[in-house]
């Protein structure tokens, strides 16, 4: 029985898997500089007897495994493989060896678990119909994102698959546990950047000035219309402003304010009616406090919708493989992920994959400099994602 055959294998292959994910770990490498991370890839595949590998949008790699009847479906398979500019403060044996680049948003375990997800199925490629496309996709972290690069570049051509599936770890979800949302999950992601300028001057003679403080203060007030007043209460929006530069001092108004922030939502035609008018107001306020303000939107991700009735499949065979009760419910969340690229080319999902454990203290969140898993994880994810692949072939 192929999922017993599945879960043999992904137990006896889980102590390798783990080792990987550990030199992963440990050798962590920045958005569209994952040189060493990609060879290492590479190198694991054709250790695992994969045979078509190629590099693609620089640092990333694309691989093809075929199965019987390789032309009668094909499913792509993708792992994100970029690190964070954080300085890791976990005390393990495995720490982050490239100071101030540290795997705080699992990519390791994504790579990790798809090298151990190709070394079961290139062993039962004998016993399944289809292709599978290996997509291991540099940058996610960083705009535009590997994701537009490789599809420019025909990651989804040359074998074409019929859909394209990826899992993402959550701290929090407990260990043993898998995550799902039909529909729309994620959302779009744009950077808003403000420079308000102005006259500066002495603190104490504000008649003499165009106070650039109170214009940036006044737009980032103003500006919380548009999710309060102008977005529909059915579309979730978010805009939020991170970061305030002003280079004055207690008695000295700068000449310029710098404000940066992010806006997201889940409705396309909404974005856009939303970014006009944040432009709009940022610009209409600050004239009317005698100011300017120059407005940049670097567009980023779109929103991520993943295939109801994939979605539904993935959840049943989830089922199987890990027991109903470990089946779990997602709501949406406005975090990002350019995977959106993909779902938007083809029918897909991004499924979760739980790596809690609150009795080891491994509870800390995506990000940040304490961000861990369960290992055990490893087993399960490796495990289901073969299971579903070939299941869905």
């Amino acid at each position: 029985m192929m999922l017993q055959k599945i879960k043999s294998l992904s137990e006896k292959y889980s102590s390798e898997i783990i080792e990987i994910r550990q030199h992963l770990h440990e050798n962590p490498e920045l958005s569209f500089c994952e040189f060493k991370t990609c060879e290492f890839i590479i190198e694991k595949l054709k250790e695992f007897n994969v045979k078509k590998i190629s590099k693609i949008a620089g640092t990333g790699v694309v691989a093809t495994i075929e199965g019987k009847n390789p032309a009668s479906k094909v499913i792509a398979l993708r792992a994100d493989i970029d690190a964070l500019p954080i300085i890791e403060k976990n005390d393990i044996s495995y720490k982050s060896k490239n100071n101030g680049v540290m795997h705080a948003c699992g990519h390791d375990v994504h790579t990790s678990s798809l090298l151990g997800v190709a070394k079961i199925l290139s062993e039962l490629k004998d016993e399944f119909n289809g292709s599978v496309k290996l997509i291991f996709q540099p940058a996610e972290e960083k705009l535009p994102g590997g994701a537009i690069k490789m599809l420019e570049e025909g990651v989804l051509k040359n074998p074409i698959p019929e859909i394209i599936i990826t899992q993402h770890v959550d701290p929090a979800l407990v260990v043993g546990t898998l995550g799902f949302k039909s529909g729309m999950y994620m959302a779009s992601t744009d950077e808003i950047y403000l420079t308000v300028r102005g006259k500066g001057g002495h603190a104490a003679m504000p008649h003499e000035i165009n106070d650039t403080v109170l214009s940036a203060a006044q737009i980032i007030t103003s500006l919380q219309q548009v999710v309060s007043r102008k977005a529909k209460a059915a579309i979730p929006t978010v805009l939020s402003f991170g970061k305030i530069i002003g280079s004055g001092a207690t008695n000295i108004i700068p000449e310029e304010v710098k404000i940066e922030g992010t806006f997201r939502t889940m409705n396309e035609i909404w974005r856009k009616e939303a970014l006009k008018l944040i432009e709009h107001i940022a610009e209409t306020t600050a004239e009317a406090m005698g100011t300017t303000c120059e407005v940049l939107i670097m567009n980023g991700y779109p929103a991520l919708i993943n295939d109801e009735n994939l979605t539904e499949k993935a959840k049943k065979i989830a089922k199987e493989f890990i027991g109903k009760e470990n089946v779990k419910d997602l709501e949406i969340r406005m975090t990002a992920e350019d995977f959106s690229y993909f779902t938007n080319s083809k029918p897909g999902i991004l499924y979760r994959l739980g790596v809690r454990n609150d009795e080891k203290g491994v509870v800390s969140p995506l990000h940040s400099s304490t961000f861990n898993i369960d290992e055990k994880s490893l087993e399960i994810g490796v495990g289901y994602m073969a299971y579903l692949t070939v299941s869905l072939l």
